[in-house]
């Protein structure tokens, strides 16, 4: 076979091939995102009406909640985000799967006695309980595995208090599949007929660490990202990666072959709106993330953020831009070009919702298209509204 490139036009949006789409998602495009928290728990709900095929990595560096209590237990990456992502996923028309949604999303009484949570966990996985009692079998028995098998895995001292069901199932069948997320992944995945692929951008125990203006180091971040502690005050100048909360010395992690395969194969990707430092930069560092985006030949798109990220506080959004290609091009700085990593930038027309204006000419020179259009609804407001964004990555593959 041969390889060609080749430059088309596309209309934005386009609704006969978002029709043709609709009509069969699952031979939809392999949109492929970096992301992480909730931000795109919208556009993933909504996506799957048209494609079955779109690529979610990950960050694993969540160092809060539920997540934050495994992560010390067992050290081990974090899993909360992950679970997220795969119930937005998840077809909620298959049979049983509002009874598993409700499962996975439900969190232990925060005030709860550690005498009365463990009993709650032998209802659990004994199969008495009403949560477990309307999941159909085989996630059943699936899940009643899973919860006995972290029953014998979590030390005496282990605080059960507002821990989610389905982080604790998840890491169960981590240690159980030899600290491997990926075969639980895909295992759920099966079960719970989730439409898309879910993956950890790396399958490793990290913190997220960030210097800020005034020369102070932060690691951890349930720090950084202002959802757990005082947001932060000063501009954030740099960020990487460390082995622990207790020593802020960076580490190099590289990707998977695995993973590199997936961006490979991607038909478009983003950098979507969310937490820009602790999402998406978080995603861009560990190392060969930046030459497998710039290998592969599809559009790159990036969303700025419309609301309010406590991380961007100081930054504009030419900065923004900046600091996104400084991390995809990290890996081969000479030999990594701009439009080989972003090709397309995607404002609301409202452009008073940035900080700072951009200069489309430069950017132009440097291969990069921007794209003003109405991504806000009067329901969305001031956050894009997921379904207008949708059909607008989907037209440009």
């Amino acid at each position: 076979m041969q390889d060609i490139e080749i430059t088309r036009t596309v209309t934005i949006p386009d609704p006969l091939k978002i029709e043709r789409y609709r009509t069969a998602p699952q031979n939809g495009p392999r949109i492929l995102f970096f992301s992480g928290g909730t931000a795109l728990q919208g556009v993933s709900r909504d996506i799957i009406k048209y494609t079955h095929n779109s690529v979610h990595l990950i960050t694993p560096f969540d160092s809060g909640g539920s997540s934050a209590v495994l992560r010390k237990e067992f050290s081990m990456p974090a899993v909360g985000d992950i679970r997220n992502r795969l119930m937005s996923l998840a077809d909620d028309s298959a049979l049983g799967n509002p009874e598993i949604y409700a499962f996975f999303t439900h969190r232990l009484d925060k005030k709860a006695s550690q005498k009365d949570l463990r009993q709650e966990l032998q209802r659990l996985s004994g199969g008495s309980h009403p949560l477990i009692k309307a999941v159909p079998y085989p996630m059943r028995r699936f899940i009643q595995t899973s919860m006995s098998s972290i029953e014998s895995h979590i030390s005496d001292s282990f605080d059960l208090r507002g821990a989610s069901l389905g982080n604790l199932v998840l890491a169960a069948e981590y240690l159980n599949n030899d600290r491997q997320l990926s075969p639980v992944i895909y295992l759920f995945s099966k079960l719970a007929e989730v439409r898309g692929t879910v993956l950890p951008t790396v399958n490793v125990t990290a913190q997220l660490a960030v210097l800020l203006e005034n020369g102070e180091s932060v690691v951890g971040q349930h720090l950084i990202t202002g959802k757990e502690a005082k947001p932060l005050t000063n501009k954030i100048e740099n960020i990487w990666l460390t082995k622990s909360q207790h020593d802020s010395s960076p580490i190099s992690i590289s990707i998977s072959k695995h993973t590199s395969n997936l961006i490979n194969k991607a038909e478009l990707i983003c950098y979507p709106m969310g937490s820009f430092y602790s999402s998406v930069i978080a995603n861009l560092l560990p190392k060969d993330v930046g030459i497998s985006i710039a290998k592969t030949k599809c559009p790159k798109v990036f969303i700025p953020n419309t609301g309010t990220d406590v991380e961007l506080i100081g930054h504009t959004l030419s900065e923004q831009i900046e600091i996104l290609l400084f991390h995809l091009k990290k890996d081969a700085p000479a030999d990594i070009t701009t439009s080989d990593v972003l090709n397309l930038i995607v404002l609301d027309s409202d452009t008073t919702r940035y900080n700072g204006s951009l200069n489309n000419d430069m950017l132009s020179r440097e291969g990069i298209t921007v794209v003003s259009c109405d991504l806000i609804t009067e329901q969305s407001s001031p956050y894009i509204d997921a379904a207008v964004l949708n059909r607008m990555l989907l037209s440009l593959c």
